[in-house]
């Protein structure tokens, strides 16, 4: 997975030596307003859709609220790191950064589709979340590290639901899932293109934010089943407008 880029030291130190922005400019707390805001938003909707996602798969319902807890803990871990900072998170702006997704994820929810529903949130927006956090880790303030740390080992369990359930159901889901991701992989994209500014204000580049999505993300499709050449169709869906 994408933790080979960035492996913590004992202490909990990131091992690569990077220059820390100015965390008390006016433009600093500005982009965080909104990067803030939306690692808040995509806890809640994390929570909302584990949530959710148990309706659709009873069996397990449990286990999801479970994850669900996870991500409602992570959510208020940020909250007090937007708080540490005296800035305010723009959720206005983080909910309209959500908007394609969590449309395309109540949708396929209406018609009983887990897999898009777990491709969505369980593939997708986690593997969104870890490159996320793994970039920002070695640039955040030491506050806000220490919970990002924590926060993204819980992350890969998120993941790896996603993936076992998917891979279990390789065979009556390979179709599906190659339908959502042509419909939600421009999306992320997107998303990506849209919050490269203020990530680079908090000096998170956006290449290594593409490039530690696409790890993981690719990872835990070949696992579930697909090949090189199926990762490369499928891939190339990104480029679509």
């Amino acid at each position: 997975m994408a933790s080979s880029l960035l492996d913590p030291a004992v202490d909990g130190t990131p091992v690569l030596d990077v220059e820390l922005p100015d965390f008390t400019t006016e433009a600093y707390k500005s982009a965080y307003s909104r990067i803030n805001a939306i690692v808040i938003e995509g806890e809640q909707e994390a929570h909302d859709n584990y949530i959710s996602l148990g309706t659709l798969i009873p069996d397990q319902a449990d286990e999801l609220a479970q994850l669900a807890r996870m991500e409602m803990k992570h959510m208020k871990g940020f909250q007090a790191c937007g708080k540490n900072l005296s800035v305010e998170p723009d959720m206005v702006f983080a909910k309209e950064f959500f908007s394609d997704l969590h449309g395309n994820f109540r949708s396929a929810l209406e018609e009983n589709k887990v897999v898009t529903c777990l491709v969505i949130q369980a593939l997708m927006i986690e593997a969104f979340a870890i490159a996320a956090y793994h970039i920002y880790i070695p640039v955040a303030d030491p506050f806000a590290r220490k919970i990002t740390e924590g926060v993204v080992k819980d992350e890969y369990t998120h993941l790896n639901y996603g993936q076992e359930w998917l891979k279990a159901n390789f065979d009556s889901s390979r179709d599906e899932i190659i339908e959502a991701n042509k419909a939600n992989l421009p999306i992320i994209r997107r998303m990506l293109e849209e919050v490269a500014d203020d990530a680079a204000e908090l000096k998170m580049e956006k290449e290594s934010l593409i490039e530690d999505f696409l790890i993981a993300y690719q990872e835990a499709l070949m696992d579930i089943g697909f090949n090189s050449r199926d990762l490369a169709r499928m891939s190339a869906a990104a480029l679509v407008a």
